[in-house]
């Protein structure tokens, strides 16, 4: 399933935050018939906000009956509506209750002051916007608020994600990326998005901030801090930042069509254009190609582009690591369909020697949100145990014989 963008005013094909789109049924005939909406779970968490918030808005901007059934998944609107007119009415959704008033950003959640004072607290700006009192849903809001959130407190359900978290390809390449445990992640651990409440934090302080000299850090100097505010503020987009984002639309657009993977430029035109940006020896690179160059048909089409792949990787770790990372958020966030085909994936790049066992098995074995939210990261490493096994056992016996 391709994702769209949860502001759909913004046509930027690398905007971070994304949703899946609304996919609805007709059920019932006659007087009884309803419009069931399959996915209404899955968007709701993309936007970070209960399920039942968006069919209660449904419901009173149809003018129409809701049904709602969360044990099993079941949203129900009376009547027939299209997914075309449902996602137009989310638009209504997503401007009143997602996005915060002052900068646009879907990174917000619901908070509760008072006794019914329902606000968004933008985890962006920092601001905090009011909701509109007069709308329909307000009362409901008041009346069923969203776990842990009265009295201004962070609501772990109500955080706006990367289609459910994680980043995208402006944000890899960017190197926004911050200091991570790289283990397994503790279980309440909130779903915000530390990495853009600290970067906003430094752009507008402009301070030095020390961290840990290591992979996962990012550079904190004055200077590096300072582009990114400007990036944040709109004002100019690093180099860096706009040559990766360049490379990925460059790709897309020579292929004409996002989905049409047969008519992508050779790997030589890519490889040249590559060295023409002077990127062959950023792992962002390949961050990027893991991305753009595959599609369900991944396992066939490893080998035709493992020249190219192999020219950037070159058997470093490092840049192994990006690849799996920019798979990881392929196979996870783009293509989640393709979670169960996880083995068979891994074990074509294993088998063109571009991802090496130490690598694969490290990776495997801990839970990341370098890449992707946990919960994905999860889903994808869970996926992958019976290839990660397969090479410990591999392994075992050579160490034996």
């Amino acid at each position: 399933m391709s994702f769209i963008n949860i502001c759909r005013d913004n046509t930027d094909p690398f905007y971070r935050y994304k949703m899946p789109p609304i996919q609805s049924k007709t059920e019932g005939r006659g007087n009884g018939i309803k419009t069931a909406i399959v996915n209404l779970a899955e968007v709701a968490r993309a936007l970070g906000r209960p399920p039942a918030y968006v069919v209660k808005y449904f419901g009173s901007e149809l003018g129409a009956q809701s049904n709602i059934d969360e044990a099993n998944d079941r949203y129900l609107v009376n009547g027939v509506h299209d997914s075309n007119e449902l996602q137009d009415t989310l638009d209504g959704f997503i401007n009143k209750f997602v996005l915060c008033g002052s900068c646009k950003n879907p990174e917000t959640e619901i908070v509760i002051k008072g006794r019914d004072d329902v606000e968004r607290d933008c985890k962006a700006c920092g601001k905090i916007t009011p909701v509109d009192p007069k709308l329909k849903l307000y009362t409901y809001i008041v009346k069923n608020p969203p776990t842990g959130s009265k009295k201004g407190k962070k609501s772990a359900t109500a955080t706006a994600n990367v289609v459910g978290g994680g980043k995208s390809i402006s944000d890899i390449a960017s190197g926004q990326t911050k200091k991570e445990d790289d283990g397994e992640v503790a279980e309440d651990d909130a779903d915000d998005d530390i990495l853009a409440k600290k970067i906003n934090a430094e752009a507008a302080q402009l301070q030095t901030v020390e961290v840990n000299d290591e992979d996962w850090s990012v550079d904190m100097s004055q200077e590096a801090i300072a582009a990114r505010a400007r990036e944040l503020e709109g004002l100019t987009l690093s180099e860096a930042v706009s040559k990766f984002n360049e490379l990925g639309e460059w790709i897309l657009a020579e292929a004409g069509d996002e989905d049409d993977k047969e008519n992508l430029p050779s790997d030589v035109e890519i490889y040249k254009k590559i060295v023409e940006m002077d990127i062959a020896d950023k792992t962002e690179t390949v961050q990027v190609l893991a991305q753009v160059l595959f599609d369900e048909n991944i396992v066939e089409q490893v080998e035709p582009h493992t020249g190219l792949l192999a020219k950037l990787v070159n058997g470093e770790e490092d840049f192994e690591i990006a690849l799996l990372g920019g798979l990881e958020r392929f196979i996870g966030v783009q293509k989640p369909e393709l979670i169960s085909k996880v083995p068979a994936i891994l074990l074509a790049f294993y088998n063109q020697e571009l991802l090496g066992e130490e690598v694969l098995i490290s990776w495997g074995s801990k839970v990341s949100k370098k890449y992707v939210p946990k919960d994905v990261s999860k889903k994808v490493r869970k996926a992958a145990k019976p290839f990660v096994k397969w090479l410990q056992e591999a392994e075992e016996e050579s160490d034996e014989e």
